[in-house]
């Protein structure tokens, strides 16, 4: 697409007034939270599929959206930096399924809605936050998005302060874009961000990452293809980032994988298909 022919962005909570005083970050981002946590008890199911139907009549999601309307006029200036990552983490996983709940009807796959992560939007402090504004400006400290080579914001865009100073690649471990293959939802607090952080990376790694040493294959997600480098780089630099998250015996087995790729060359590194289908109940990942 043309820089010219920019898409229409949605914003999803300016269909009414907040309150005139402003809430604080934190107190909102608690708030939200708690509403969070009600919908997932309620709507999201232990496949980790979420029944939009049943969410669409929820009270929890009409209390939800009620309280996203003080996004408005809350100020991110006095929240710290890990307050800051949760909260943007949280936001960014709420307005990933407020918006497909906003869809008129239900796609199959998130890739149908066009332009899905650029248009889809909130209004935070005064300014408007896509989830690419979201992923890529905020929480990848205002890196590129994959398919381009320009940071996210800017020079001189007002939403630059509350970028991450410093890149956590465990979030892309926590952040749900309604697909199958996204990791499990959960709600994050600044007490419990890099335990919860490190649990979704282990959680995650154990469900797609695999080393076969009697082929010499390493298999991956796609993630750290299309995010290498937020991992290092290189396959090599990849392989040494996840070795923390690994049970034991897969870990033994990248230790041998790693040293045949330094000193052989001969370890082919594969990637597992994404599975774009929408993350809603009752689908099942496919088995590859």
């Amino acid at each position: 697409m043309e820089e010219s022919a920019k898409p229409k962005v949605k914003v999803l909570n300016e269909h009414g007034k907040a309150e005139k005083n402003a809430i604080k970050a934190v107190e909102l981002s608690k708030k939200l939270q708690k509403t969070m946590l009600s919908i997932k008890g309620e709507c999201i199911g232990e496949d980790r599929g979420i029944d939009y139907d049943k969410l669409k009549k929820s009270e929890a999601f009409k209390e939800y959206k009620k309280e996203t309307l003080q996004l408005q006029v809350v100020s991110l200036d006095d929240l710290s930096e890990p307050e800051r990552k949760a909260f943007f983490i949280n936001l960014y996983n709420a307005l990933t399924i407020h918006g497909l709940a906003e869809q008129e009807s239900l796609p199959s796959s998130v890739l149908d809605i066009q332009q899905f992560w650029k248009t889809t939007a909130y209004n935070v402090g005064g300014q408007v936050y896509s989830l690419d504004d979201i992923e890529h400006g905020i929480l990848r400290g205002n890196r590129s998005h994959p398919a381009s080579t320009k940071p996210q914001f800017a020079e001189g865009d007002p939403r630059l302060k509350y970028v991450m100073k410093n890149l956590d690649p465990r979030i892309h471990f926590a952040l749900v874009c309604g697909a199958v293959s996204c990791p499990a939802i959960n709600v994050y607090t600044a007490e419990n961000l890099d335990k919860a952080l490190d649990q979704a990376t282990k959680n995650f790694c154990k469900q797609e990452v695999s080393m076969f040493t009697e082929v010499d294959e390493v298999w991956l997600s796609k993630i750290f293809l299309w995010y290498r480098d937020d991992f290092g780089g290189n396959s090599v630099a990849v392989i040494e980032w996840i070795m923390p998250y690994l049970e034991k015996d897969i870990q033994d087995r990248a230790v041998v994988l790693l040293f045949k790729i330094k000193n052989v060359g001969q370890v082919d590194i594969k990637y597992n298909e994404y599975d774009w289908r929408l993350n809603k109940l009752g689908v099942t990942p496919l088995i590859l």
